[in-house]
């Protein structure tokens, strides 16, 4: 909690003012039972209509005040929870974008949307509650109970016994809460990963005919959310009927002992009616404590859940660059004994790697699903560590670089292309975002896909869709390999990134990415791509099984023979 009522610290000035305004607002609701109770007294009792006009107006003077008070502590508050909203969603949005690839495993992207979304505004709600009225909750207990020992002490004595009881109560209450609500957050990450899943699988999900069995996986996490939060509320709501008993109790008894009083002399009925209405005021704020406890028992779970993102401590990606002007100029690439895991893996993906990609080489890497291909691709980047051994690019140790200035050398193009919404222009720019209008152009035409593009109504201004939606897998791949070239990068990395396009397509596309004389290496599953590179490395279980030329590894390799025979008879006979 503390860590998250730090971003208070720069709307201090104007918290306070909304807590002043708030004290004028509560200082004047607790004059008017006292200003009630002498107007009876000198002006009712005494049927004396100057004294009720005096205190009459008095009171309507402060019924005003009070009213303004709450008006400007309204914008005072509604102006710090806003702004601390703010401030809280961007720190967090700059520390999420600054975890590494292993960190952002840990957490699924359902979960950090919750936490973005329900878990701030719960907060935010909270802070513009507790200055507008949650503080002012407890503090008219205490002025009420204080303002009715003023008036008579004998009758505000029943405060003693309600009010320790009920705080003690309340802070059970709390504590029981709090594990509550911090279950009914983590059902709502469950829910939202399920409706994420489903919305993002849609198509696969009508493909299959699996309608019936993923409304079953989502109406199973609906009810535990349901269950959970119907738990957590249920158990809030049963404390307020104890919190009315108890202040309805005490209010009995005042008026008991007050009528005992008025008839012994020994007080008036305009000190019974002030005292009657502080208990009355008390009562309504104790009843407010239901919901303030529940509100604060989901922000404590929700600023929990913030501040373990908030702490995570995930500086590997900044260290090591000692010279902050160090950049790719030439692309060679090498791995020297590189043996890699995941986090949380025991068993390494990649397992003893060595090879040298020189200037302007392409190579191509090959091997069976799951033989650690695309691993290897995360390393360059410094998407993820090396466990031991070490990589170089133009014979420096990529931990050398400045993480910024290694990724603007390298031209990174998934295996499953990604597009951003808003227009193709903008996914080609999205590689480069000073890149002038001929530049994206010429990326597109050298990718392949400006044809396709002019064909579009709105051609470079074609809006695209939630994850490229409306268009095809090889204009998703291709426009994801033209905002690689538009870098015009050093290295270029290409994930099995022609699978979708025709052998004529991928054919002048390689031929068309030769010109940008940068270092290509690229994962594919075809032997007639992979022949077009300088080189090929088979991958086998985590390592290097052959490399060389295609003609090498078929008089080498029986595994990459076997392969090549596999996908053509023909071109093994002509190897031969």
């Amino acid at each position: 909690m503390k860590l998250i009522f730090t971003f208070l610290k720069p709307y201090k000035a104007a918290a306070v003012a909304a807590f002043s305004l708030m004290l004028t607002e509560l200082a004047a609701e607790l004059l008017l039972p006292y200003f009630l109770g002498r107007m009876i007294n000198e002006g009712v009792l005494a049927k004396d209509m100057d004294r009720i006009s005096f205190w009459g107006g008095i009171m309507i003077g402060t019924a005003l005040l009070s009213f303004a008070a709450g008006i400007l502590n309204s914008f005072y508050s509604a102006h710090v929870s806003y702004a601390f909203g703010y401030d809280l969603r961007s720190s967090l949005f700059r520390k999420v974008q600054s975890f590494s690839c292993s960190t952002l495993n840990k957490y699924p992207p359902s979960a950090l949307i919750t936490r973005f979304t329900n878990d701030i505004r719960q907060i935010q709600n909270t802070v513009f509650m507790s200055l507008r009225i949650m503080a002012k909750a407890p503090l008219t207990v205490i002025g009420g109970v204080i303002m009715a020992f003023v008036v008579n002490g004998r009758l505000a004595a029943v405060f003693f016994i309600t009010v320790p009881v009920l705080i003690g109560f309340l802070y059970w209450v709390f504590k029981v809460s709090r594990g509550m609500f911090r279950n009914m957050q983590d059902r709502v990450d469950k829910l939202n990963r399920v409706m994420q899943e489903n919305l993002a699988g849609m198509r696969i999900i009508k493909a299959f005919w699996r309608r019936d069995y993923e409304r079953i996986r989502f109406e199973r996490a609906n009810e535990d959310l349901s269950r959970a939060t119907r738990t957590a509320f249920q158990f809030i709501e049963a404390s307020s009927p104890v919190l009315f008993f108890v202040m309805n109790m005490s209010l009995a008894a005042i008026l008991w002992f007050g009528s005992q009083q008025i008839g012994s002399g020994q007080t008036n009925v305009g000190q019974v009616v002030s005292v009657v209405n502080y208990a009355l005021r008390v009562s309504m704020s104790m009843s407010m404590f239901s919901f303030i406890i529940t509100s604060f028992s989901r922000t404590k779970a929700s600023a929990d859940r913030i501040g373990e993102i908030m702490r995570i401590r995930d500086v590997s990606e900044e260290t090591g660059a000692a010279d902050p002007n160090l950049a790719v100029t030439k692309g060679k690439a090498e791995f020297r004994h590189v043996t890699f895991s995941f986090p949380d893996k025991d068993e390494p993906v990649l397992k003893d790697i060595s090879f040298t990609v020189n200037p302007g080489e392409k190579l191509a890497i090959i091997g069976a699903t799951g033989a650690g291909k695309t691993s290897l691709f995360l390393l360059l980047p410094r998407l993820f560590d090396v466990q031991s051994g070490e990589i170089l690019i133009d014979d420096t140790p990529i931990t050398a670089y400045p993480v910024k200035n290694l990724r603007d050398g390298i031209g990174f193009i998934p295996q499953t292309p990604f597009l951003f919404s808003g227009t193709i222009r903008e996914n080609i720019a999205w590689g480069n975002t000073k890149a002038a209008e001929e530049e994206i152009i010429r990326a597109a035409e050298d990718a392949q896909i400006h044809a396709a593009i002019c064909n579009f109504p709105d051609r470079y201004d074609t809006r695209v869709g939630q994850k490229g939606v409306n268009l095809s897998g090889g204009q998703k791949q291709r426009i994801s390999i033209a905002r690689a070239l538009v870098r015009k990068p050093k290295i270029l990395l290409m994930d099995d990134s022609t699978s979708a396009l025709d052998a004529e397509t991928e054919s002048r596309l390689l031929e068309a990415i030769r010109r940008y004389r940068c270092t290509t290496i690229l994962i594919t599953q075809k032997i007639s791509t992979a022949r077009m590179a300088d080189k090929i490395c088979l991958i086998d279980d985590g390592r290097i099984a052959a490399l060389g030329t295609h003609e090498d590894l078929l008089e080498a390799s029986p595994l990459y023979r076997k392969i090549a025979e596999s996908q053509s008879g023909k071109e093994w006979h002509y190897a031969r």
